[in-house]
Order: C-alpha cells, then sequence, then structure tokens
C-alpha cells in the first residue's frame, strides 16, 4: 500500500438518519475510522446491528449522501442481489427506506463522495440509484475475502478485514480527484455557497469542469450536492428540536422562497416540514 500524499478533512456530515432518536431505540449505529492509509477514499467504517421482538419490524429512512457503499449484510437480503452478503449501493438520489426484522447486521465501507470510482475506476454515474453484488464492481478476491467475515464479527475484526481488502487497491490519488475532495470540502465549509458558480470561483474551477468532475466521480451534479448538504442541515435542526418558524429556517440555509422550500422538502423526505416538526414534537413529548 503507498502512503496517501495528504489526509483529506471531512468530506460528508453526519445527518442523514430521519428520526435519529426513534432509530437508536431499534438500531445501534457505530462509526469507525479506516486505516490512515485509506483515508484518501474511505471517510469510514459503520455498523449496525439489531434484535427486534419475533414478529415485529422497523423502518429505516435516511437522506442520501455523495457517496458509495461496499457493505456485508447478514439477516437482511436485498431484493436487488439476492442472497449474495456482499453488496455495492451507489449514491442514491431519494429517501432510502429499509425495513428490518428479527436480528441482524452490517459492516460497511462509506466512501468519500467519489473514492469508490477513483479507487476501481468504475464511472460513477453507471452505480447511481443501484445496488449490485460487490464482484459486478471489484475483482472477485475482494468479495470473497469480504464474504468471510459473520454476523457475529466484533467491529475490530471488520476493521481489520476491510483494512486489508481495500488496501489492496490504494495507490496514490490523481490530482483531479484531490480537486473534488477540495471542491466537496469548500462546500462543507461555507454553508453561504448556494450556487455552483460560486464553488467554482471558489475552487478556481469552471462550472463545465466541476460538472464533468461529478460526473465522472460522484454520478451526480454539484448543485445535487449541494442542495442534499443543505437539507441535511435542515432535517438536523427539526430532529434537534428547532421550534421556530420554518420561513426563518428555509431562509437560515438559502432558500429565500418558502413554497420552494416545502416542494424541496416533501419530495424528498416523503412530509411537508411542519408535519415532520410536528411528529418529531408529538414523539418526544411521548417519550421524555
Amino acid at each position: 500500500m503507498t502512503e496517501p500524499t495528504r489526509t483529506p478533512t471531512s468530506t460528508s456530515t453526519r445527518a442523514g438518519v430521519l428520526r435519529p432518536d426513534q432509530f437508536a431505540r431499534h438500531v445501534h449505529l457505530e462509526r469507525i475510522e479506516c486505516a490512515p492509509e485509506l483515508s484518501p477514499w474511505v471517510e469510514n467504517y459503520w455498523s449496525l446491528r439489531w434484535k427486534l421482538p419475533p414478529g415485529s419490524s422497523y423502518v429505516s429512512s435516511t437522506l442520501p449522501h455523495p457517496a458509495c457503499n461496499l457493505s456485508v449484510e447478514r439477516g437482511h437480503q436485498r431484493d436487488e442481489v439476492g442472497a449474495d452478503p456482499v453488496v455495492v449501493t451507489g449514491v442514491v438520489t431519494r429517501r432510502f427506506d429499509v425495513t428490518i426484522r428479527e436480528a441482524g447486521w452490517v459492516y460497511a465501507a462509506k466512501f468519500r463522495p467519489g473514492g469508490l470510482a477513483a479507487l476501481t475506476g468504475v464511472h460513477a454515474r453507471t452505480l447511481r440509484d443501484a445496488t449490485v453484488p460487490a464482484s459486478k464492481v471489484l475483482e472477485p478476491s475482494i468479495p470473497d475475502a469480504l464474504c468471510e467475515l459473520g454476523a457475529g464479527a466484533s467491529t475490530e475484526e471488520g476493521k481489520q478485514l476491510f483494512d486489508v481488502v481495500l488496501g489492496r487497491l490504494a495507490t496514490t490519488p490523481t490530482d483531479d480527484y484531490l480537486l473534488l475532495l477540495d471542491v466537496i470540502a469548500a462546500m462543507l465549509d461555507d454553508r453561504s455557497l448556494l450556487k455552483v458558480a460560486q464553488v467554482g470561483q471558489g475552487c478556481g474551477v469552471g462550472t463545465r469542469s466541476l460538472q464533468r468532475l461529478f460526473e465522472r466521480y460522484v454520478g451526480v451534479s454539484p448543485k445535487w450536492v449541494l442542495s442534499r448538504y443543505r437539507m441535511h442541515d435542515v432535517v438536523a435542526d427539526l430532529d434537534a428540536g428547532y421550534g421556530g418558524s420554518l420561513a426563518d429556517l428555509a431562509a437560515k440555509y438559502g432558500w429565500f422562497d418558502q413554497a420552494h422550500f416545502t416542494r424541496e422538502f416533501t419530495d424528498l423526505v416523503g412530509v411537508p416540514p411542519r408535519a415532520y416538526q410536528w411528529q418529531e414534537a408529538d414523539w418526544h413529548s411521548r417519550n421524555a
């Protein structure tokens, strides 16, 4: 494994799980750091464990991130891949719902935006809104090795195996991929950036060049990424108990037309922002 030229700053929010307090009552989520040598491509590892009463189920809902995931899944079978436990999930452009039952376990690598494409050479656009067996994206030895990870494995065992297996792919990050990471970091660091042209000016990149870069590595447009990060902020505030006006909340994150904000929120989250706010307040009052 070659040494990375640098360690990138964070390129992801920690938001996205809808109604995280409810989620935490059903599922244990843990985030784990990857080996430093993999940090140019991997944001972090994460694991989920759950054990529900017989006959019960829970629907977890997550807002999309501009990231791909490589996961080992036990006790949870996806229709798209059948019984194959090692899967790659591309960037999802809509709310991501998963119904869990009984007991299960997932261990996964969350790549930085563009990280999977940079490591494997796959064109990210081909994975958008897709879940496929990992063997369709990675050389067979990698999913074969990861398949050895059983549901009883500890998070440390998962980390050690993922570090070794993904370490086989690590090389030297290309200049255009490092530029992409700089752009993503700028989007996260400065929430006053509301338009792609502003991002490009700040990073010294033309709008068309940005669009090509995101299409190749991320699979979605830079405009989409900007919008998702802003919506992550909105939902995080609501989940934290925001009780102010929605007009003020929308303006805080750059929406100056409340009707436009409401449409975007409803299209992504599934309910209008007022209904989400009331549901959160009602749940907290009943579980105080």
